[in-house]
């Protein structure tokens, strides 16, 4: 067990931590939620003994051994692969190293002999001598291939380091693994292998994820950070979610009865309870809902913005036609011979292993880059909202927010400063936050009023470049919701499951010799056997 008593932390006159109490418990995970900024890295931190907070201190069971994940990529570059995995335990690596230092010397001693029996039985009794075969295998696990495990880090690229440092963390069963952001530059096969790592890990894990679907999958509960002080929630992050509104709007409700309210929210935790049944952790997940107080459940204090997209004009049968396009780049191909039709409704996830590919295609529809090859026609009642991947150029101006999004009225009705303040207002901007100069925002609030920007054009077509960048969880899950609300079409590329899973009806992959396209959802393109074999045949 890992517990935190009295916990508090001040920046200046920022407090993000006061009086902070609370236990984390062996077999079980916590993902811990926040706002951005609202202090769950810091947290994690403390835990770990990185960050000494004002006062309050950290304590962890008698011969517990903690496992970080580490973010200096840079860290272990003169290491090899597979020994910057072994250090992971440290103190198993501690004996490996100062047992081959005594094998090494040229005047072995008694004293040394002595030394390296003692040495040897830790060894042994640790079980070193599997040490490097589980270290392997956990980076095949990751995907990184063999040939590349006794290479230096620093011949590996960011992403593969990522993939070397969680295999780090997880290495040698630690008592308490504290991940943050773990599924960052990870593919869907490796999440999911992690997923199934965590479901299987029998000690205590507490993690930092913007993740939805790795946070229901692995998450027995919930810990929210909000207003100085972190609330414990039994359930995954949905369950946290959905209850928490429920709760939220019974209070709005004042006229309804006690007993009416107590039955609905018992109804809810059967329901999830339920459900829960048929998930990867089912029996232990339902047994800790069913034991769930109807009194537990609170309403949330966290804010979510309020995105609708509104068509201005409802577009006709002509949306969008590719043929045959083609793009390289320094004589690499990205795509070639695309030919599809887009259908009005359609809501496509483009996805690729490798992310340029679906960028330089969204380039492309958006004239920002030139096919070598082919051609592609919108319909006459089209109009196109995006949203880009990397944005700095919409910001590099010296305008507050409110002159910022004025600059895409298109009529004066819309230049109204009160109308422009609505917008703003539905992405959380209010008071004086809309005269903070656009050049100073953080990718959190850019990418909002990135968003406020699409909801002002009323745009038929949304044309998304991983529109969940940056963003908290209260935010994803209202542009989740808005755009499956949505009634226009939708062109997306994301690496949020629940995102893609919940707004897709339609999937195309694109790969360097051709693509695949499918009317199905996100989890059947992942399951279908015939399309495992289709990519297979492409990425050749």
């Amino acid at each position: 067990m890992i517990s935190a008593q009295n916990i508090s932390l001040q920046y200046g006159k920022r407090v993000l931590f006061d009086e902070v109490n609370i236990k984390f418990t062996e077999g079980n995970c916590y993902g811990v939620i926040g706002a951005n900024g609202a202090g769950k890295s810091t947290f994690l931190k403390i835990l770990s003994g990185d960050i000494i907070p004002n006062s309050g201190n950290i304590s962890i069971d008698k011969g517990k051994r903690l496992a970080v994940l580490k973010q200096n990529h840079f860290e272990f570059d003169e290491v090899s692969v597979l020994d910057t995995v072994m250090m992971g335990h440290s103190k198993l690596w501690n004996i490996m190293k100062e047992k081959n230092e005594i094998y090494a010397k040229p005047d072995f001693s008694d004293e040394d002999g002595i030394r390296a029996s003692e040495l040897e039985a830790e060894f042994a009794e640790m079980e070193g001598w599997n040490a490097e075969s589980d270290a392997a295998t956990l980076l095949s696990g990751v995907g990184i291939n063999e040939a590349d495990h006794y290479k230096l880090m620093k011949e590996l690229n960011g992403n593969q380091k990522v993939r070397v440092l969680l295999s780090q963390a997880l290495f040698g069963n630690p008592d308490i693994l504290i991940l943050d952001e773990p599924t960052n530059d990870l593919d869907i096969h490796t999440i999911s292998w992690l997923e199934d790592f965590l479901l299987e890990f029998k000690n205590t894990v507490i993690v930092v994820s913007h993740d939805r679907h790795f946070l229901d999958t692995v998450c027995t509960h919930i810990a929210d950070i909000d207003f100085g002080g972190i609330n414990l929630f039994t359930g995954n992050y949905t369950f946290w979610y959905e209850s928490s509104q429920l709760a939220l709007s019974q209070r709005a409700s004042a006229n309804k009865k006690a007993e009416e309210k107590k039955k609905e929210l018992q109804e809810f935790i059967a329901r999830f309870s339920a459900n829960a049944a048929k998930s990867k952790q089912a029996t232990s997940r339902r047994k800790l809902l069913e034991k769930i107080n109807v009194e537990e459940i609170k309403p949330s204090t966290r804010r979510y913005p309020a995105i609708i997209f509104n068509q201005k004009r409802k577009a006709g049968d002509q949306i969008l036609e590719v043929e045959n396009l083609c793009k390289s780049i320094e004589g690499k191909t990205l795509f070639k011979d695309l030919n599809f039709r887009v259908n009005r409704g359609d809501k496509i996830a483009f996805i690729s292993k490798d992310s340029l590919a679906v960028t330089s295609l969204f380039q492309t529809l958006e004239d920002e880059l030139k096919s070598e090859r082919g051609e592609f026609r919108f319909g006459q009642t089209i109009t196109k909202a995006y949203l880009p991947n990397e944005n700095a150029e919409y910001f590099d101006v010296d305008l507050n927010l409110i002159d910022w999004l004025r600059q895409y009225s298109v009529d004066d009705e819309e230049k109204d400063e009160v109308y422009i303040r609505g917008f703003l207002g539905k992405m959380l901007f209010s008071g004086e936050e809309t005269f903070k100069k656009a050049n100073v925002l953080s990718g959190g609030e850019k990418v909002r009023c990135m968003i406020s920007r699409m909801m002002l054009s009323g745009a038929n077509l949304l044309i998304l470049d991983e529109p969940t960048n940056h963003l908290d969880l209260e935010s994803i899950t209202a542009f989740n919701n808005a755009l499956k609300d949505f009634p226009g079409t939708v062109l997306f590329t994301s690496h949020d499951h629940e995102f893609t899973q919940t707004v897709a009806n339609r999937i195309i992959e694109i790969t360097p010799n051709g693509m695949i396209d499918k009317l199905m959802t996100y989890d059947e393109y992942v399951s279908s056997e015939r399309v495992s074999t289709q990519r297979e045949e492409l990425y050749v």
